[in-house]
């Protein structure tokens, strides 16, 4: 499952599920380019995972700061294989009519367009390097509805039908386009909600325990590699079987 050879992107890359998924590329043999809206926090991880990973910073909700980082990418590495759609937040939590409009509005901006925003380079890139894979991070809540949260739910259904769509439509151009559900996952994000959130997430998992980064990282880099070559347009749950209940 080696990517010696190839070049990755990976958004939200200063932390959490994204820094794993730079040290796993990195590890496997990837170039590496990490982007994260918090600089100190990718250069980092880029600094930590050696000479084959550099970082950006880069805000997911500005379009052109995106496509222009795609476009570095490209002239300076030569080619663009493989693209993680990993920056996101929980945002705020609240019942749905007394969600602010701000909250809401900022969620969609960073969890969907966000993605929409990197696919829109990515896949012009990729095909122009001859293919490759784009791995949107989703959720269980892009298969569920979880109370309180419906900006990050609808976001994250939105992040599945992008992917779906994307799927079909450059299936014979040489892209594959899949997606990951995570569940609740050991990250900083999932510590810095209420600890109350954070138990009941834990605990409706039959697992029950949170899952390590490392283990949707480890799913990511399987889903991004040729051993999944007929994988694409799909969702993959990494929940300790939340959602088989």
């Amino acid at each position: 499952m080696g990517f010696e050879g190839k070049v990755a992107f990976v958004t939200g890359g200063g932390s959490g599920i994204g820094a794993e998924c730079v040290r796993r590329f990195a590890d496997l043999g990837a170039y590496v380019v990490a982007a994260d809206i918090n600089a100190e926090n990718v250069a980092k991880v880029a600094a930590d995972a050696g000479d084959n990973v550099r970082g950006v910073q880069m805000d997911v909700t500005d379009p052109d700061a995106v496509a222009a980082t795609i476009a570095d990418i490209t002239a300076t590495e030569g080619a663009l294989h493989v693209a993680v759609n990993n920056a996101g937040i929980t945002g705020e939590l609240a019942p749905t009519h007394e969600l602010s409009i701000e909250a809401f509005r900022r969620a969609i901006d960073i969890n969907l367009a966000g993605v929409f925003h990197g696919m829109r380079a990515e896949i012009p890139a990729i095909i122009n390097s001859g293919g490759g894979v784009i791995v949107n991070t989703a959720s269980v809540a892009a298969a569920s509805g979880y109370p309180y949260a419906a900006a990050y739910c609808a976001s994250k259904h939105g992040v599945l039908g992008l992917t779906r769509a994307a799927g079909v439509e450059y299936a014979q151009a040489g892209v594959r386009v899949v997606a990951v559900g995570p569940g609740a996952i050991d990250t900083p994000m999932t510590r810095a909600a209420p600890p109350e959130v954070a138990k009941a997430a834990i605990e409706m998992a039959p697992a029950k325990r949170p899952g390590r980064p490392e283990e949707v990282a480890a799913a990511i880099c399987f889903l991004a590699s040729p051993e999944a070559s007929f994988i694409t347009g799909s969702y993959h749950a990494v929940d300790g079987g939340y959602l088989a209940q």
